[in-house]
């Protein structure tokens, strides 16, 4: 009996966790459907822990699955669950009233998810539960009185809902409870004048962002257990009790003009935060305040009427991590001993009223990452040369100061972000500016045409949009302008420096109108080659195509024929956007139904790239040179002086961005493209116009590669060299991207990250973090073999990509040539 009972427990169990599984819409590691089956033990399943003697479910915790789906209510039928952790999903709807039959229920997380509805009194009746996490959802109501019915709360956390009305004041009567997490609501009421009675234990007490209101009781320093109080953006007015809180912008003011409350904090040996910020203060810091507790760490008193001078005493203070006053009456410099704090990381005194020189002592804080000292005060004399002794400044403001010499600023090689500051236009002596490799949006300052002693200016790989300023072309002493690798568009000026720069100040942004173009030609053994021709300037009325035999009809004698511009307008409905079907940084495709019935894509070259179109007659000599299993065939060329097109062999299927990157289109395991034709076979198109090293027909054999970022083998950037074993490591690098469905210039590789590394750090043990998993979709009886397959094509894409170990790259080439002669055999 005892036996068939404990099985009937155990499906009762096993249908209430199916039914979870059912209500589950979203599982992207699809661990629920290879794992919870009907064929193993519950007690197998991941995420389930069993009680080993009445062998029923004790505990659940599939936490940070990314799960999207709704709570059944056969949930509630886990009879003997103990723990409950669904946090860290997407899960949405309610929570269903039958979770709380749950009477063995200790500890309750279903905090970040997307819940919503009103709070039950049911909650409160599972006397068991120690801990209660419903945080940051979208919970909505009153907060019920019966939450005091709850004698073991120990932890309450409903931050960031959207509670409304007065806390019931049960809530701060309940002896157990060490932590409240009230803050982000709408809720509102006063503090008990004596909560360190009734909350004898606490240790955490945050209301912050709130309306709370009425004074802060002054018992609150007797609960000495109290460590972590948190009251900011609330309502509560009066004097400020001698304690250590967070209490920012309340309207709370100090009993005397030296702040004498901070002087109290003296014996506070274990305080490491203190946040006034916006409170009306209004007075002075006393020097008392060097005397505070060495373990403080973080000081926020900006916005808070403070006035007079920073004390010297600050400088005891060790272990300080951040120290913000700004937007107060500070006056007089900054004192000497601020070069005591080895440990400050960040520093804000912006919009203060203090003078003299920013000292070299500032320069000597290693660890220091912001610095902001700009507006209203009154900076003088030139920043310290040792400014660039701190290696690790993310983010450094001394605008609107009066220095009066700034020769030279690199903050390349950071995470900035943002716009660039207009008031950098101001700095009339600078000669170089460095700020490449960093996050820097916007688009260049017009001021930056001030800057007339600039001669070396680098904005390159950064996401800086717009077009350049035409100010720039005043800066008669620039020498080297690097833009290369942002999102600008428009015209390249022509004047002033603008005359003597190449097109490589310019590469990687694909809007931009260059009347310079230095592009390379890709091919490929699998995928891609770099090929190099040389140009004629001339203009041509049109061009013969290609002959050869063919299997597809192409160049049959119907195809081999010209094509007038009338011809193609008709085809394409005068060029309509119906037909379009992609436009690229140098012209418009466009699908031509010819009158018998063939379809072709016709490339219109864009007619501001006036030099561009005058080297047309030589990029159609090149390719009609050029055969490759893995190119478009180019069947014909319309020109006059006003229209240039390519006719080329269409391709039905679209490109390889289009269908990893839609929504509409995905790749299985079996597919791999480009330019995709009928039969899913990959092509390269869009052919560039390369750049003349030589002499007239003739081959570069040694070029200095510009080939697409990311997709470049390393070698290529110290010895130019063009060789298959190269194309293998861009082929790799395709490889990549198909299986995981990443770019490989994705914003998430920065720094010395990048997508091989990326790859191969976690292979082979995190395979599943890698991949794409629509690549594992169908059925689940062939899921072990995909992955098996999925491992053994990355495994070769890092093989691919192998990098130096000599420095020079012969043992990379070797390893190369190895995988070549694999992957074309195989």
């Amino acid at each position: 009996m005892v036996i068939a009972a404990a099985a009937s427990n155990i499906t009762t169990d096993q249908q209430a966790l199916l039914a979870l599984k059912a209500h589950i819409s979203y599982d992207h590691t699809n661990l629920f459907a290879r794992n919870w089956t009907s064929s193993t033990s519950v007690c197998s399943w991941i995420g389930i822990t069993c009680d080993v003697n009445s062998y029923r479910v004790i505990g659940l915790n599939i936490s940070s699955f990314n799960l999207q789906g709704t709570i059944p209510p056969q949930l509630g039928n886990l009879s003997s669950l103990q723990t409950l952790d669904l946090s860290h999903n997407k899960l949405s709807g309610n929570i269903p009233s039958s979770i709380f039959n749950m009477h063995t229920l200790k500890l309750l997380y279903f905090s970040d998810n997307q819940l919503f509805g009103s709070l039950s009194f049911f909650i409160f009746n599972v006397s068991s539960v120690t801990t209660i996490d419903l945080s940051i959802n979208g919970l909505s109501g009153e907060m019920p009185r019966e939450i005091g019915n709850l004698p073991y709360l120990a932890r309450l956390a409903f931050a960031t809902n959207n509670l409304v009305g007065v806390a019931p004041v049960t809530i701060f009567n309940m002896s157990a409870l060490k932590e409240i997490y009230l803050l982000n609501n709408s809720l509102s009421g006063s503090l008990p004048s004596r909560i360190d009675l009734s909350l004898p234990n606490v240790e955490t007490l945050n209301l912050g962002i709130n309306s709370f209101y009425g004074t802060v009781p002054s018992s609150i320093t007797n609960a000495s257990k109290l460590s972590d109080l948190e009251l900011g953006v609330n309502l509560f007015s009066g004097f400020i009790p001698n304690t250590f809180v967070n209490m920012a912008d309340n309207y709370l003011t100090s009993s005397t003009p030296e702040l004498s409350f901070l002087s109290s904090l003296t014996n506070c040996k274990k305080l490491k935060v203190l946040i006034l910020t916006g409170n009306p203060l209004d007075g002075i810091l006393p020097k008392s305040k060097g005397n505070l507790s060495l373990s403080l760490e973080i000081i926020l008193m900006d916005n808070c009427s403070i006035s007079g001078n920073i004390p010297q005493v600050v400088g005891n203070l060790g272990n300080l991590l951040v120290l913000e006053l700004g937007g107060n009456n500070l006056t007089e410099p900054i004192p000497i001993t601020f070069s005591q704090l080895q440990t400050l990381q960040a520093l804000g005194l912006t919009r203060n009223k203090l003078a003299g020189p920013i000292t070299d002592e500032l320069c000597h804080l290693a660890r220091l990452h912001s610095l902001v000292l700009q507006g209203l005060n009154r900076f003088t004399s030139a920043l310290p040369s040792t400014i660039w002794n701190l290696k690790d400044i993310m983010f450094i403001n001394v605008s609107s100061n009066s220095l009066n010499v700034v020769i030279g600023l690199n903050f390349s090689r950071n995470n900035l972000s943002g716009d660039i500051p207009i008031t950098i236009g101001g700095l009339k002596n600078l000669q170089q500016m460095f700020l490449e490799y960093n996050r820097l949006e916007g688009s260049i300052p017009e001021s930056f045409g001030d800057l007339s002693s600039l001669e070396v200016l680098d904005l390159s790989k950064n996401k800086i949009s717009g077009a350049i300023p035409a100010s720039l072309q005043k800066l008669l002493y620039l020498k080297h302008l690097n833009l290369s690798f942002n999102k600008l568009e428009g015209e390249i000026p022509r004047g002033g420096p603008f005359a003597n720069l190449t097109a490589k100040s310019f590469m990687g942004n694909e809007l931009l109108k260059m009347l310079l173009l230095v592009i390379v030609l890709p091919l490929s053994t699998a995928l891609i080659v770099v090929v190099t021709l040389t140009l004629k300037w001339k203009l041509i009325e049109c061009w013969k195509s290609r002959t050869g035999p063919s299997n597809d009809g192409i160049n049959s004698p119907q195809a081999i024929r010209r094509f007038s511009y009338h011809e193609l307008l008709r085809a394409t409905d005068r060029f309509s956007e119906n037909n379009l079907i992609g436009i690229g940084s140098f012209g418009s495709v466009y699908v031509a139904r010819l009158q018998d019935g063939m379809e072709v894509a016709v490339k219109v070259f864009h007619q501001q790239y006036e030099r561009a179109l005058k080297s047309f007659e030589d990029e159609c000599e090149v390719m009609k040179r050029i055969h490759h299993r893995n190119l478009v065939k180019i069947i014909s060329s319309c020109s006059n002086d006003d229209f240039k097109a390519l006719i080329m062999k269409y391709m039905p299927n679209g490109s390889l961005e289009n269908c990893l990157y839609s929504g509409t289109c995905m790749l299985d395991i079996f597919q791999s493209n480009v330019l995709l034709d009928e039969d899913m076979v990959a092509h390269i198109s869009d052919f560039g116009i390369a750049k003349l090293l030589s002499g007239e027909d003739q081959l570069s054999i040694q070029i200095q590669t510009l080939a697409t970022i990311g997709y470049m083998a390393p070698e290529y950037g110290t010895k130019g060299r063009v060789c298959t074993r190269g194309d293998v490591y861009s082929y790799g690098i395709m490889l990549m991207e198909m299986f995981t469905k990443k770019k490989p210039t994705d914003e998430i590789f920065i720094g010395e990250l990048s997508l091989n590394r990326w790859i191969n750090d976690l292979l082979p043990v995190s395979v599943m973090e890698v991949i794409d998993t629509n690549l594992l979709r169908g059925e689940e009886r062939f899921f072990a073999a995909k992955e098996q397959i999925l491992l053994s094509v990355l495994n070769l894409a890092t093989e691919c990509t192998i990098e130096s170990r000599d420095g020079n790259g012969a043992d990379m080439e070797d390893q190369r040539k190895r995988n070549s002669k694999w992957t074309v055999e195989n």
